[in-house]
């Protein structure tokens, strides 16, 4: 009977020391484990990622498209400000000269609403290769009095072939280019200029509109508008 003892508490002792060595395992899921954590390999390697940079190594790992790139500014081809007259036109080009425009900026007179002549024409040619290769040719038909148009307004790199105060008189000489074989030759009445004012902008952005908008609500009088 002692010996049945002895032995029992013998294997109880050694169960212990098995168990406080870990040779037996844990049997408590809330235990900690550190010689398990010395144990893993390359456990001294280990970092701790932000949420941010987690996420970021995620996106590149699954080959995610990059983030879009901010859309270019939008670029409007022409705009329009007026009605102004003679006052306010000349307060306003004060306002714009610290904006430095240069070409991009151009003031016109608007069209009135009366004829002052007519004039007999021959429509733009696009360029002054092409007006002066017209021209060569109306030389060839006998046509001597003409005049090639170069400034900037709607009719450059036309040619005029004659103005007149009276309808009547602009039929007489088309009639008789017609005969000399001059086809293209046209008439349209020409619209006394008014005393109102109006400027173009090109190459609008977004910001540069935004200015503009600001120096043109100091007059309540005009518009903005697209060019024609």
């Amino acid at each position: 009977m002692l010996k049945f003892i002895f032995w029992s508490l013998l294997a109880a002792n050694a169960a212990l020391f098995a168990y406080g060595q870990g040779y037996l395992g844990h049997f408590s899921g809330n235990e900690r484990e550190p010689a398990r954590l010395q144990n893993q390999l390359n456990g001294s390697k280990l970092n701790l990622l932000s949420a941010e940079r987690a996420n970021g190594a995620a996106a590149a790992a699954g080959g995610l498209a990059p983030a879009a790139k901010p859309a270019a500014p939008e670029i409007l081809a022409c705009i329009e400000i007026g009605n102004f007259v003679l006052a306010d036109a000349r307060r306003f080009e004060a306002q714009l000269a610290p904006l430095a425009l240069g070409d991009r900026q151009a003031r016109h007179n608007l069209p009135g609403s009366e004829v002052s002549s007519y004039i007999v024409f021959i429509p733009p040619q696009g360029s002054k290769e092409g007006a002066d290769k017209k021209a060569a040719e109306l030389k060839q038909l006998g046509v001597t009095n003409y005049f090639v148009m170069s400034d900037n307004s709607a009719m450059r790199w036309g040619i005029s072939l004659g103005v007149f105060k009276t309808e009547p008189a602009a039929q007489n000489l088309l009639a008789a280019l017609q005969k000399q074989g001059v086809r293209s030759a046209k008439l349209a009445p020409r619209l006394a200029g008014s005393k109102l004012l109006a400027y173009q902008f090109r190459d609008v952005d977004a910001a540069l509109k935004g200015k503009l908008e600001q120096l043109r609500a100091g007059h309540p009088a005009t518009e903005t508008r697209a060019c024609k």
